[in-house]
């Protein structure tokens, strides 16, 4: 007899693949009727929200880590779409997606999802820990810069120029992210307050010196694994 809780969490990867595949293809579209900046950090939104499925799967440890089995063919499916991808009849069929990496860095979804793949294979099983790492970079970043290239009058530059206002809209949504996410993943899971909240504040304040420091593209990786890593050293682990 099938296990009912497999069937289950075979289930919600089938359901997670259609979501993504969705965003992947709405985002093809919008993309030339939008500025690509926004249309890639729509992109970067919608597939971070995948962290909050993760506590529903059941199954999160090798061989049947869903979570990872979700996010590890997107990183095949963002590279067939780069420059270096070595089938162009593919990445022509897919030039919506192709036209919105071409807007960035050319393997910043690349990197966007070698960084998702990796924090899902160590941190599925602490699924508020992944959230640490890529809610800076799917909701602080696109703040910084739809709200630097739209508001930002003081600029600095260091790796690239940026915003003192898109920087402090970076730490802003960060910290306010990650606080509101300890109200979702307190239903799962026995999680300390105000240990959460003040590791959430110092995070917040990391991923935004991070995102002003980093050459272009490598923020896709730098933000998301050194946050996650900080934030699971300030909790003490758990």
């Amino acid at each position: 007899m099938a296990d009912p809780e497999l069937i289950l969490n075979l289930g919600l990867l089938c359901l997670s693949y259609i979501y993504i595949v969705a965003v992947i293809l709405v985002t093809g579209k919008i993309s030339g009727r939008l500025p690509k900046n926004f249309s890639r950090k729509f992109l970067h939104i919608m597939i971070g929200n995948f962290v909050f499925v993760i506590p529903l799967f059941t199954y999160r440890t090798l061989p049947l880590d869903f979570p990872f089995f979700v996010a590890a063919p997107f990183i095949l499916l963002t590279f067939l779409v780069s420059p270096a991808s070595p089938f162009k009849g593919i990445t022509n069929k897919m030039a919506g997606l192709a036209d919105v990496t071409s807007g960035g860095h050319n393997y910043g979804l690349v990197l966007y999802a070698v960084s998702y793949t990796i924090l899902a294979l160590v941190f599925s099983p602490q699924p508020y820990i992944l959230a640490a790492g890529i809610i800076p970079l799917a909701y602080g970043d696109a703040a910084a810069s739809l709200v630097g290239q739209k508001f930002g009058r003081h600029t600095y530059s260091i790796f690239g120029k940026k915003s003192i206002e898109g920087s402090i809209a970076m730490f802003i949504v960060c910290f306010v992210g990650l606080s509101v996410s300890f109200l979702f993943f307190s239903y799962f899971y026995t999680l300390p307050a105000v240990p959460f909240v003040l590791s959430a504040l110092v995070v917040a304040g990391l991923a935004t010196a991070l995102e002003a420091i980093t050459p272009k593209g490598l923020d896709n990786i730098v933000v998301p694994l050194c946050s996650a890593v900080v934030f699971l050293l300030l909790l003490g682990g758990i």
